[in-house]
């Protein structure tokens, strides 16, 4: 019978923890930059300014196109210099983890955008003939009107792909990345414990993401019954 080393994960603690905090901070600056700018090219989409149209769809059929892991290889292996340039990084910064952050938004902002797009098209005609009525220029239109009715209705979408980003942030393993679940492999490998930290890793992912999961269907319901 499989013997759960408890003692074990007791005292990998500390590296676990900091692996949590790398995956923690991936996630949140693509969720938090995904949708910032995914909301800029779901504006530019729906523009009847055609060249802003045109890059919108060319970026998010680029990007939606490209696996992640090769997106992640290619921020890592080609543009790191790129990055401390723009960024103007200091030495002592991981580029690992900037090259995961800068990836992961770029991506998912396509999602995002997507998302976003769809929520204002769903809207009726009547809101953007209203706010037109009123007065309103095209920027008070989609700050005061449109986006928030938007962002309302598509609100458990938006959950549900936050969820996703944080599953996939696991993929950073191949930029050497020491995230939750590569600390934990990295541990099971050097104490012999690979299968027991391969089920904890899967345990946490498991139970965080069914917490989320359920509290984007009480977000759910809580719409459906206002």
């Amino acid at each position: 019978m499989f013997d759960f080393d408890w003692q074990a994960l007791i005292a990998s603690r500390h590296i676990l923890a900091a692996g949590a905090w790398i995956t923690l901070q991936v996630t949140l600056v693509a969720i938090a930059c995904g949708v910032v700018w995914g909301t800029v090219l779901a504006l530019c989409a729906v523009s009847a300014i055609k060249p802003l149209a045109l890059f919108a769809k060319a970026y998010v059929a680029l990007f939606r196109s490209i696996p992640l892991v090769m997106l992640l290889l290619w921020f890592f292996l080609i543009v790191p210099q790129l990055l401390k340039a723009v960024f103007d990084l200091s030495p002592t910064v991981d580029i690992r983890l900037v090259s995961a952050m800068v990836a992961f938004s770029m991506l998912e902002a396509a999602f995002f955008s997507e998302i976003i797009r769809a929520g204002i098209l769903g809207l009726s005609r009547g809101q953007f003939l209203a706010a037109r009525s009123l007065g309103m220029t095209t920027v008070q239109m989609m700050r005061y009107i449109i986006l928030p009715q938007a962002f309302k209705a598509m609100l458990p979408i938006l959950l549900t792909q936050c969820i996703v980003i944080f599953q996939d942030t696991s993929l950073v393993y191949v930029i050497a990345l020491g995230d939750f679940f590569r600390n934990a492999v990295s541990l099971g490998e050097r104490d012999g414990t690979l299968v027991q930290m391969l089920l904890f890793a899967g345990l946490v992912y498991w139970l965080i993401c069914s917490t989320l999961s359920a509290s984007v269907k009480l977000v759910q319901q809580r719409m459906q019954h206002d």
